[in-house]
């Protein structure tokens, strides 16, 4: 595929949306690149184990308290459910901390922080947001500024309700056309990762836009802006539109004004033009997400485990395309098909349009909605074996043992190699 470069130097014409985004929250009329600016935060989210066991002995010692309630949001995802006396430690504490603060928005065991927390209406667009996981820039996906931090930086956050950061620049992703059948979201992210690697944002802000961005469907936009952090980027960004309203109306967010959040004609940013008719679908090899290459450099690469789950992979918009795969199918013989809901919501739809029975016909195992074996927690791979996963990262070790070979493909395509027993194009089953 070719990618043409092309950027802009007219600063005065015109700000990106990053620069719109942050310019709001510092309170200004507009804001440079390169600026250092104070940030008024509107959500700070975090998880059970980046948030309540790190945070609470910090304020403790400060004599500190929350600056506000109603602006955090804590999910219990990844060390439920609790399998040991050290994640029942874990869990207790986040549990224990959130009952005596009184903390209103509080989601036990509901699903993943980054699925979770969209589906309820917390991120709107024109917000600025922490969150304590470095796959925090999904929120981007909705025109809100969202980007991870360490523990440190969120006890500022959570103490003062503001946060400092340098305006970055902006690398827009333009893609035109539209992708065939088969190929999705995580393709595209793939393919942009193989191609400029894994600092290839370089601490800026990178936004997707194009027709074939403005045509996926808002899961599958969280995808893309999910694994801005495997570019290396702050923030993945997606100006909102109407599937942006209809999603969040579905979720009970109040109305937003969504007109400003978007960049304009002639603002300084750098452009990688991409053609997505001509994208295949794409696979990384062990152990990075940027060893990405078209799903033909892999085919019959024998797999032992397929694993759908992760924020990136087992959404209700991932279990539909594995379950197109598979469905009226078995999985190969020796091949276990592991399928973890991102959400209890999106797994009760999937319940609910046969899309979990027609997975579990095929021979799949249900786990729980939470992170589980992408942070090696749950059930983690064991060695000497080959998966492929829906999951963000293939890093040595993350998914459980440093000897387990994990490739990372799409919904689509790692079903096709459930079904197979190998790495398989899934648009030769599809058709």
């Amino acid at each position: 595929m070719n990618a043409v470069a092309s950027s802009s130097s007219n600063a005065s014409a015109g700000q990106t949306l990053a620069q719109k985004l942050i310019a709001r929250a510092s309170g200004r009329e507009r804001v440079a690149v390169g600026e250092i600016v104070t940030c008024a935060v509107d959500l700070a989210m975090f998880h059970d184990s980046s948030g309540p066991r790190r945070l609470k002995p910090m304020l403790e010692e400060l004599g500190a308290q929350v600056w506000n309630k109603d602006r955090i949001v804590l999910v219990m995802d990844h060390y439920v459910p609790e399998r040991d006396d050290d994640s029942r430690r874990i869990v207790r504490i986040a549990r224990d901390w959130a009952r005596d603060q009184q903390l209103p928005h509080v989601y036990d065991s509901q699903g993943i922080c980054h699925v979770v927390v969209p589906q309820h209406g917390h991120i709107r667009p024109g917000m600025l947001c922490v969150g304590g996981d470095s796959h925090s820039p999904t929120g981007g996906a909705f025109g809100a500024y969202m980007f991870g931090v360490g523990s440190t930086e969120m006890l500022g956050v959570v103490v003062t309700g503001e946060i400092w950061l340098r305006v970055p620049e902006t690398i827009q992703m333009w893609w035109d056309g539209a992708l065939p059948a088969g190929v999705t979201a995580k393709d595209m992210m793939l393919h942009m990762i193989g191609r400029f690697g894994m600092n290839g944002g370089r601490y800026q802000a990178v936004e997707f836009a194009g027709p074939a961005v403005k045509a996926l469907s808002m899961q599958e936009r969280m995808t893309l802006s999910n694994m801005s952090a495997e570019l290396g980027a702050q923030a993945g960004l997606i100006a909102p539109d109407d599937t942006t309203a209809a999603y969040l109306a579905a979720a009970g967010a109040p109305p937003v004004d969504m007109a400003p959040w978007f960049t304009d004609e002639g603002a300084q940013l750098t452009r990688h033009a991409f053609d997505a008719r001509t994208l295949e679908p794409q696979v990384a090899a062990p152990h990075s997400p940027a060893n990405a290459h078209g799903v033909s450099n892999f085919a019959n690469t024998p797999v032992d485990v397929a694993y759908i789950g992760a924020c990136t992979g087992a959404k209700l918009d991932d279990l539909r395309a594995a379950a197109s795969v598979l469905r009226g199918h078995k999985v190969a013989g020796g091949v276990r098909l592991i399928v973890a809901p991102a959400s209890l919501q999106d797994q009760r739809q999937a319940q609910e349009e046969g899309v979990l029975q027609v997975l579990m016909d095929a021979g799949a195992e249900l786990f729980p909605t939470a992170c589980g074996a992408c942070s090696g927690y749950g059930d983690p791979m064991g060695d000497d074996i080959t998966v492929i996963s829906t999951t963000a990262r293939n890093f040595k070790g993350r998914m459980g043992s440093p000897t387990a070979q994990v490739y990372l493909g799409s919904p689509y395509t790692v079903a096709a190699a459930a079904l197979r027993g190998r790495v398989t194009d899934p648009r030769e089953v599809l058709r």
